[in-house]
């Protein structure tokens, strides 16, 4: 009788589990140049805007990548695939003269876990 009342209690809390992804906002975020590289086309610098931290090295890799393979565009939102998370965001690439400016502003991080974090500006009163 324990083990039939046991089975129903995982087995209705598998049921209603919705599987639905957690949704939070941060306001928060590192800031700063991430990776420099030469090339053909001259000095690269890319730099992540409200990047979370234990993502930020990997992700601008993955940015210097796609540039790298001209599939980085200016305006749309992007979204670079990463090891722990997919990052969405908006990208800006600025050249002048040999330097070559590649920002991402992050705006929705999808963890791996399920976790959804979306970028929300900070309120100033």
């Amino acid at each position: 009788m324990k083990k039939l009342l046991f089975s129903l209690l995982i087995m209705s809390c598998l049921a209603f589990n919705g599987g639905d992804a957690k949704v939070q906002t941060y306001n928060y975020g590192h800031n700063g140049m991430e990776f420099v590289a030469r090339s053909g086309q001259g000095m690269i610098i890319v730099s992540t805007f409200n990047s979370k931290m234990t993502i930020r090295q990997d992700i601008a890799y993955k940015i210097y990548q796609e540039y790298a393979n001209n599939r980085l565009t200016t305006g749309p939102k992007t979204t670079i695939c990463g090891d722990e998370a997919d990052v969405t965001g908006k990208c800006v690439v600025t050249k002048k003269d040999n330097l070559i400016s590649v920002n991402f502003y992050y705006e929705l991080v999808e963890w791996k876990s399920g976790l959804k974090e979306v970028y929300q500006k900070k309120k100033t009163t």
